[in-house]
C-alpha cells in the first residue's frame, strides 16, 4: 500500500490546516497517510529527524513524503542518511528553504552540509511548491532545489507561507502532486 508521511513546519500543527486536510483526502483516495507531530518548536534538526525515523524506519518505493518549511531540510537530511539501496517513491517540498533565513533558531539545520548526491540516490522524483508572496522564503530557494534535485517547480499565487494561521486549509496542488505526479495513481471520480 502506498504510504504518505506529512510533515508540518515551524509554528504549524499536524492536526490543523492543510496537513490534516491532506491526510484525510489521501486516505479517501486509498493511501495510508500519517501527519507527524513535529516537536519541539522552534525546530531542532536532530529531534525532528528522530520523529521521522521512528514513524518511517524502513521506507521503500511505495513511500512518499510531503514536507513544509523546516521539515523540508529535515526530510532531505533524513533521505541523505538512508541505507545505500533504499529508494523512496517521491517527495513534495512546500516552501522549503536552503539556508538559515538569517534566523539563529535555524542554524542547527546547517551545522552539517547536506549531501545532495546522496539525497538524489534515494529519491528520483521531487516537486517543489512555492508561493509568489511568501514573506519568509524567497524564490531563489526554489531554484536551489530545482538545480540540486531536478525538482519540478509549482508556483502558487497568494498563498504566503502556506500556513494554517494565514488561512491555508486546503492545497489541491499538493494532493494532485502526490496522486498524479509522484504515485501516478489513476482515480476515477
Amino acid at each position: 500500500m502506498k504510504k504518505v508521511f506529512i510533515l508540518h513546519g515551524w509554528g504549524d500543527y499536524y492536526n490543523k490546516g492543510w496537513f490534516s486536510w491532506l491526510q484525510k483526502e489521501l486516505v479517501k483516495k486509498g493511501f495510508k497517510a500519517e501527519s507527524l507531530d513535529m516537536v519541539p518548536q522552534p525546530p531542532v534538526l536532530n529531534k525532528w529527524k528522530a520523529i521521522l525515523k521512528k514513524a518511517c524506519p524502513k521506507p521503500d518505493q511505495e513511500t512518499y513524503f510531503v514536507a513544509h518549511s523546516a521539515s523540508v531540510m529535515t526530510l532531505l537530511h533524513y533521505l541523505s542518511e538512508l541505507p545505500e539501496t533504499v529508494v523512496v517513491g517521491g517527495c513534495v517540498l512546500v516552501a522549503g528553504w536552503t539556508d538559515d533565513l538569517g534566523m539563529d533558531e535555524l542554524k542547527n539545520f546547517f551545522e552539517k552540509s547536506l549531501d545532495w548526491k546522496k539525497v538524489n540516490k534515494h529519491c528520483k522524483k521531487f516537486i517543489a511548491i512555492y508561493s509568489d508572496n511568501d514573506p519568509y522564503v524567497k524564490q531563489y530557494h526554489a531554484k536551489v532545489l530545482e538545480k540540486n534535485l531536478s525538482a519540478k517547480l509549482i508556483l502558487e499565487k497568494g498563498k504566503k507561507h502556506f500556513s494554517h494561521e494565514e488561512g491555508i486549509d486546503e492545497l489541491p496542488s499538493i494532493l494532485n502532486a502526490v496522486i498524479f505526479d509522484l504515485a501516478r495513481v489513476h482515480i476515477l471520480y
